[in-house]
């Protein structure tokens, strides 16, 4: 089959964009970091340009002081590499579900001028693979009116939805370069100890939904002596490796996709990127599949374990601002405990250290002034800290209280209780 592969320099590339377009970056690990910085040394003659993206890997040059006329960021997700400029007011973020982004640009509410991306070379057929970034970026290259790719030979060919032909590609530069990589950090004691709780929740034939850190990097090692585990989850990193060789993960029991681990972005090291690479036992599918309600309810015992910054004492989550400071975003945590509540056999799960590393209390009375509510009190099933389970469903005001109270920090329980008692009477 031939196929012309319009490869050019990343000068050339980048001056498709114009003043005033909205450009979409690729996601995660496949940050195209050579066309943003070609993009923005383009800055003195560009303005008005809207630079929107999922969460990404490595430097942001466009959210530099210098070039506030000229980019202007509007994020769904806020990640370590913007939150200082966001909160500043060098930029927007947008709430909004992880599994509804796509429709964004589908119903031209936010349309796409460039797409800037990394994909792997074109196999014989022609096609490139978007690697361990599915996600939002494929709705966005179909909406964007050019797509600029950046080929990558490091980047690895995934099984799933992410494959797209070069006749898709109106401008494309080549590079060598290692994909952004984010290394495990040490488990410690305290995230052992909660993840040997969650752990105690999960059942034999379970279908996992978590992310990266160290509380599911905890859980996964208190996993091996399990059978018969699924994966589908929005991301995975290194942490399910180990568990796949040891035949723990096998997807035996799911009626999505069975055998198959599903995510729709992978973020890790050199070891998971090889692991994705022409494995089809991994699908990397879009958002709007791994991240859709009625699709995952239908797996067997969907268990979903994301994290939390503070949980008030009637079981309202904020996972994505400290009071009014944007930490990260909504993400797609409620669309998986939504799933896994519906789920049969299923346990949403929220599992966090019971103080910051001030000694701060995470449960609390109240939300901070500003705060955002990720998750509902409606919504939300079990809370783990290290000192325990407590299951809310069902409870009610007083019942939950007393509840969070049971696993909150000993040093904090006498103030919680004395303001559960000023709002609820006898606990």
């Amino acid at each position: 089959m031939s196929f012309h592969l319009p490869i050019t320099s990343p000068e050339q590339a980048v001056s498709a964009i114009q003043s005033g377009n909205r450009v979409f970056i690729h996601s995660v690990a496949q940050t195209p970091h050579v066309l943003i910085k070609a993009m923005v040394a383009r800055a003195q003659e560009l303005s008005n340009v809207e630079v929107c993206h999922m969460h990404t890997e490595g430097p942001l040059p466009y959210l530099d002081e210098q070039y506030r006329h000229s980019f202007r960021a509007n994020s769904f997700f806020i990640g370590a590499n913007m939150r200082k400029q966001l909160n500043q007011g060098i930029g927007d973020y947008v709430p909004i579900f992880l599994s509804e982004i796509p429709l964004l640009f589908q119903r031209n509410i936010l349309p796409i001028d460039v797409a800037l991306i990394q994909v792997s070379p074109p196999d014989a057929h022609g096609f490139c693979s978007l690697g361990p970034s599915v996600d939002i970026s494929l709705a966005a290259i179909h909406a964007a009116t050019y797509v600029i790719a950046q080929i990558n030979p490091r980047v690895p060919r995934t099984h799933g939805d992410g494959l797209i032909p070069v006749s898709m590609l109106h401008a494309a530069i080549e590079v060598d370069e290692p994909i952004y990589e984010v290394r495990p950090g040490e488990i410690s004691a305290l995230d052992r100890k909660i993840g040997q709780n969650v752990a105690s929740l999960v059942d034999d034939g379970a279908t996992l939904q978590l992310g990266i850190g160290g509380i599911p990097n905890a859980t996964l090692a208190e996993l091996i002596h399990h059978r018969g585990l699924g994966i589908h989850t929005e991301m995975f990193s290194d942490g399910v490796i180990d568990l796949v060789e040891r035949g723990v993960i096998t997807g035996e029991n799911k009626v999505i996709l069975p055998y198959r681990i599903v995510s729709c972005f992978v973020m890790g090291t050199k070891r998971v990127y090889d692991f994705i690479d022409d494995n089809p036992g991994v699908a990397m599918k879009q958002v709007s599949f791994t991240n859709d309600t009625s699709i995952i309810r239908r797996n067997p015992k969907v268990t979903a374990i994301n994290s939390a910054i503070e949980i008030d004492l009637t079981g309202q989550v904020c996972a994505d601002t400290i009071g009014t400071y944007q930490y990260s975003g909504v993400g797609g945590q409620m669309d998986f405990v939504r799933g896994a509540s519906l789920s049969e056999g299923g346990k949403p799960i929220f599992a966090l250290a019971s103080t910051t590393t001030k000694g701060q209390s995470k449960i609390v009375p109240f939300l901070k002034e500003g705060a955002g509510v990720t998750t509902t009190r409606a919504h939300v099933h079990y809370i783990v800290t290290e000192f325990g389970v407590a299951n809310l469903y069902g409870q009610n005001l007083r019942q939950r209280a007393r509840s969070l109270i049971n696993i909150a920090h000993p040093d904090h329980q006498e103030e919680l209780e004395r303001q559960a008692f000023a709002r609820f009477g006898s606990l």
